[in-house]
């Protein structure tokens, strides 16, 4: 399951930036994921709780904004929204769509607490 991998990843996000910002808690990571990233959801909200077990996220509550899938017809010129890789283009029925949005997996913001020492 590449959704663990995923969630290790965001850990490792949420690490770095307690490092630098001086964070103790994060309440809430909100991830934007793609429908055409290949991400399995609920895995991935399965993942993320299991991960964050004893770290500075282990409370956190995980947002997940899914965005759609975008391909470029190269038939008829158009951008248009897919819902999987190699799907026909919905407007003319052209199989030449290229996938051009909706791969990728970010994550967008976090919400923390801050400690009492914690510069700004």
């Amino acid at each position: 399951m590449h959704e663990m991998a995923l969630a290790e990843g965001i850990l490792r996000i949420i690490e770095d930036q307690a490092a630098a910002g001086g964070f103790e808690r994060v309440r809430r990571v909100r991830v934007e994921v793609g429908k055409l990233a290949g991400v399995e959801v609920e895995a991935l909200r399965f993942s993320f709780d299991a991960v964050m077990n004893n770290s500075v996220a282990e409370s956190a509550v995980l947002e997940i904004l899914e965005t759609p899938g975008q391909g470029w017809c190269l038939d008829c010129g158009t951008t248009v929204e897919i819902g999987a890789l190699y799907d026909a283009c919905p407007l003319c029925g052209g199989y030449q769509v290229h996938a051009s949005g909706g791969m990728e997996m970010r994550v967008l913001d976090l919400e923390v607490d801050r400690s009492a020492e914690a510069p700004g």
